[in-house]
């Protein structure tokens, strides 16, 4: 284990309840036979992470009886129907004082950015103000990694759904962008036609 892999954690944000889902959470869909939440937990720590921080929202008593995410930590946002804000405060709060050095945040509901993505984003750690992104096309997607100099910035902008949107775009010209379109597709699970990405 090289000493970056403890420094960076994975955050993985899983508390939405799938409201254009017609209420299904999202950590709760099915994917190859398991919950989707236990498939991006597993993608992180196929990626290196071996600290994982799982935000939990909608459902969170199902989630945590269904899914299995051995070693994972488990942070509860009671605000979740506010927006994925409040669950990227939530996890960075539960990382405060840990000793982690950066957050690479991926989202529940992109399952088709496996670990080679993931991998190339956590790379770009070289220090707490490091500011990375994965690029598809040229165009800034997920996972994000967050050096800890960025938090409580990124804190302060999170609203609502938009998360760190508007401090990512304040800041584009610090953001390391890792280009990932070769390795992975970057579609998000948000409506009853997104469901046939699943397998």
């Amino acid at each position: 284990m090289t000493e970056n892999e403890d420094l960076v954690a994975g955050l993985l944000l899983a508390a939405g309840g799938g409201r254009r889902l017609g209420g299904r959470p999202k950590a709760l869909l099915e994917h190859r036979g398991r919950p989707l939440v236990e498939h991006v937990a597993g993608v992180l720590r196929a990626a290196g992470s071996t600290r994982i921080y799982v935000v939990l929202g909608a459902q969170a008593d199902a989630v945590r009886e269904r899914a299995v995410l051995p070693g994972c930590i488990l942070v509860d946002n009671p605000d979740w129907e506010l927006g994925m804000g409040t669950s990227l405060r939530a996890g960075l709060e539960a990382m405060h004082g840990t000793g982690v050095r950066a957050a690479l945040v991926s989202l529940v509901d992109q399952p088709g950015i496996g670990p080679a993505a993931v991998a190339r984003v956590r790379a770009a750690y070289a220090s707490p103000s490091t500011l990375a992104s994965a690029a598809y096309d040229g165009v800034r997607g997920h996972p994000v990694l967050f050096g800890a100099a960025h938090w409580a910035a990124v804190a302060a902008s999170a609203t609502g759904d938009r998360g760190a949107r508007a401090y990512l775009k304040a800041h584009e010209s610090a953001i390391t962008l890792v280009e990932c379109g070769d390795v992975a597709e970057a579609y998000d699970i948000d409506t009853v036609a997104d469901l046939v990405h699943l397998e």
